[in-house]
């Protein structure tokens, strides 16, 4: 049995290692970068649990904010945070994307696939392309 014990931990070492390095996995399917239709300076991306809204100002990174996200099953989830406390973070992803409130978006995927994501509520509809 001893000698078998090595490599059992050997290879339950590499399992661990494998499983550790898939970056993105919790995002699924959402994991990438998206371009809201019909505006060439707002995206989103998600990779693991991690949520970037970006702006742009002439192919120029203007302001970026970070949130969490958990995506159940129709459902998307995404608490955003300033870092520094900036009004014009919160006008970013409220006004420049529509999700409101800041820090507690929730939203219903209407439709993800490779291509295309489509979030809605009750007011509104988003949709975004993959990039």
């Amino acid at each position: 049995m001893a000698k078998y014990f090595k490599h059992i931990l050997l290879l339950t070492s590499y399992f661990f290692l494998l499983s550790s390095c898939q970056e993105g996995s919790e995002a699924g399917d959402l994991l990438g970068q998206w371009r809201l239709t019909g505006s060439d300076t707002n995206y989103m991306s998600f990779s693991g649990s991690v949520a970037l809204f970006r702006t742009t100002n002439n192919g120029y990174l203007e302001a970026q904010i970070y949130g969490n996200f958990q995506h159940k099953g129709d459902s998307l989830f995404i608490q955003c945070y300033s870092v520094e406390g900036l009004r014009s973070d919160t006008v970013i992803v409220e006004e420049s994307f529509g999700f409101k409130p800041f820090n507690n978006i929730r939203v219903k995927i209407e439709a993800l696939d490779n291509d295309h994501l489509i979030l809605k509520n009750d007011q509104q509809s988003w949709t975004f392309n993959k990039y």
